[in-house]
């Protein structure tokens, strides 16, 4: 969990913070919301219609003893409390439904920022880091948007309403005359109020200060979390199975959940054996003593002859409500002050601006596919880096022909598909479609042009139609017509459910396993499914043995037909298919040539790659 801001906030801005964030989960899942509020008003006023028909039970006994009253008195009581109890149940299975579902749909605002942020943004760590600690506020300790006290503050309100209804004819009742007839002297009556008010107000201000504990250790348990969220699922991670069995790295995680801060010495502990406890006791003994002194008043009252005994029942229960309700609003108030800090934390990742020009030109819908793109002295370093990760890269797309781009890690060949991409803007420099620079284009059709296979695609736990077309409802025959093109076929007929059959077990205990050579085959039917007119693959065979690589390749080469495609990749015998090859080097296109011409060159960097993985071969 992360550290609150040091800097002090005033009360208006956690108003305003909370106010806007309840706005936001309102608009979010309006039905939670309207239930959560019916339900805490019903829990705030159904006690007080106990508690008033009750006095008027206990207070006919004690008087007249009217069996027809008595019987008209009972029924009501028993239709009232069986009404309201139906009615409560009803609000609270109402809650109840929308609840299932309300942390799930807080945690996709963070998701939909995710996806609709500019790319820049998304792949800067302070980003993740930033939505880390948001994730770890909330399961630790339910801080953020999550602990929006809304809910609560309604159910104090009309807590306080209640009592005050039931309680104010208290203090209107006078004592007869006799040695209490000082009880009726407003002086009395004022002394005795802020008596109760003190008690009402130091109560809860005290269990305030004991739950600011939790805030102040945030920085100590941040890294405490980060590491039980990492080694305390280690096991699970299908991933790693084989790592953590094969090298016993249960010892390792055992170690490091040990110093994952969450025993009884941690700092939580400490706080809770000192003022953490300490004001958590003081507060609930000032609670106890106010209702001392609310029965000690009432009950003179009742002894002067104010009133009889059902009206004591009536006082003692209203007041004792009341009071809980102006606990629960000045705990409210400071649990709204010390969430603060962790919801402009939510809000500090949910502001964060897209600065990146979504363009307003339409792209033109060409079907003989003739996209020219043109990179065009082009120069990039990423953000706060010093260092330029492109440098005056100067070319220009054939049009239905295939170009591969080589170079070692770190040249800058990745950083060259996400510019053509414009998954960033360059820092220098322009890239031209048709002959238009792509910044100008609406971004979304802009990105309609590519179908791209990254080294990190990923494939989800959905049917596997569903994985090929990146959507629930699609075209089965297109699917597995892709499927087959890119040499998934033999694989296909062996699954009972075809296109239905679910890849992975999340969700599905008859789901499939696929492997690494044939989920990249998937990622590459997915991108012959989009149909776009430029193909990307970043090191689409990687997982490919060579006799299954050279199938791709070859039907590869038939599939993208009149498509225009770029290859990434360090297998340099996929060159050979290519009709142009780029070789960078430390951000600079160094050589650009077809593969007989590039290899003529012994001293290039084409051929000393080429040799040093053809040695190998030979």
């Amino acid at each position: 969990m992360s550290k609150p801001k040091k800097e002090k906030f005033s009360m208006k801005e956690a108003w305003a913070l909370n106010w806007r964030g309840f706005k936001d989960i309102y608009k979010l899942i309006p039905g939670a919301v309207l239930s959560n509020c019916c339900w805490v008003i019903l829990e705030a006023l159904t006690p007080y219609a106990g508690i008033w028909l009750s006095a008027q039970i206990i207070g006919e006994l004690a008087g007249a003893r009217n069996p027809e009253r008595l019987t008209q008195l009972v029924i009501i009581t028993l239709s009232v409390t069986i009404f309201l109890t139906l009615l409560t149940a009803a609000a609270g299975h109402w809650k109840n439904a929308h609840s299932a579902t309300s942390w799930h749909s807080i945690l996709s605002l963070y998701g939909d920022k995710m996806m609709s942020m500019d790319f820049s943004a998304a792949d800067d760590p302070k980003t993740h880091d930033l939505l880390s600690q948001i994730q770890q506020n909330a399961n630790w300790s339910g801080h953020g948007l999550h602990s929006v006290q809304y809910d609560q503050f309604l159910k104090a309100i009309f807590q306080i309403g209640g009592g005050i209804a039931l309680t104010v004819s208290l203090f209107v009742q006078k004592v007869p005359e006799g040695p209490l007839t000082f009880l009726n002297h407003p002086l009395t009556v004022i002394a005795l109020l802020v008596i109760m008010m003190v008690f009402i107000l130091v109560a809860p201000l005290c269990s305030t200060k004991s739950e600011s504990y939790w805030s102040k250790g945030g920085e100590e348990v941040k890294l405490g979390n980060r590491m039980f969220s990492f080694f305390g699922f280690l096991g699970m991670d299908s991933d790693r199975t084989l790592d953590v069995r094969l090298y016993d790295q249960l010892a390792i995680c055992r170690r490091h959940m040990g110093n994952s801060r969450t025993g009884s010495n941690d700092f939580l502990a400490k706080f809770a054996r000192g003022p953490m406890g300490a004001f958590a006791a003081a507060g609930a003994a000032i609670s106890s003593g106010f209702v001392g002194v609310a029965y000690v008043f009432v009950c003179l009252k009742a002894w002067a002859g104010a009133f009889g005994v059902g009206a004591v029942t009536q006082y003692v229960g209203a007041i004792t409500n009341f009071s809980a309700g102006v606990t629960l609003l000045i705990s409210t108030m400071g649990r709204i002050y010390n969430n603060t800090p962790f919801i402009r934390t939510c809000y500090e990742f949910l502001d964060l601006p897209n600065e990146m020009y979504q363009g307003s030109l339409t792209t033109e819908k060409r079907s003989d596919r003739q996209y020219e793109i043109e990179f065009r002295d082009v120069s990039f370093k990423y953000p706060a880096s010093e260092t330029w990760a492109l440098r005056h890269v100067s070319m220009k797309f054939k049009i239905g022909s295939r170009l591969a781009v080589v170079g070692q890690n770190g040249s800058g060949k990745t950083t060259f598909i996400k510019l053509l991409c414009r998954l960033y803007d360059p820092t220098e420099g322009e890239i031209l479609l048709n002959g238009i620079d792509i910044r100008k284009y609406n971004y979304a059709e802009y990105l309609s042009v590519f179908s791209v296979v990254f080294q990190d695609f990923q494939l989800l736990s959905f049917p596997l139609g569903q994985n090929v077309a990146a959507r629930e409802k699609y075209d089965r025959v297109l699917a597995e017509q892709c499927l087959r093109q890119a040499g998934f076929g033999d694989r296909l007929d062996t699954m009972p459910k075809g296109l239905d059959s679910s890849l992975g077990r999340d969700f599905d205990p008859n789901g499939v396993d696929v492997s690494g050579g044939e989920a990249q085959k998937i990622a590459i039917a997915r991108s012959l499914y989009k149909d776009a007119p430029f193909i990307i693959l970043d090191e689409p065979t990687a997982a490919l043995d060579p006799v299954a690589e050279q199938e791709v390749y070859e039907r590869f080469n038939e599939i993208a037909s009149d498509k225009t495609t770029i290859y990434i990749s360090h297998r340099l015998s996929s060159c050979r298919f290519c009709d142009e090859i780029a070789v960078f080097d430390q951000g600079n296109v160094i050589q650009q040539g077809t593969h007989d011409w590039l290899l003529s060159d012994e001293t290039g960097k084409y051929a000393e790659l080429w040799n040093a993985q053809a040695q190998y071969y030979r």
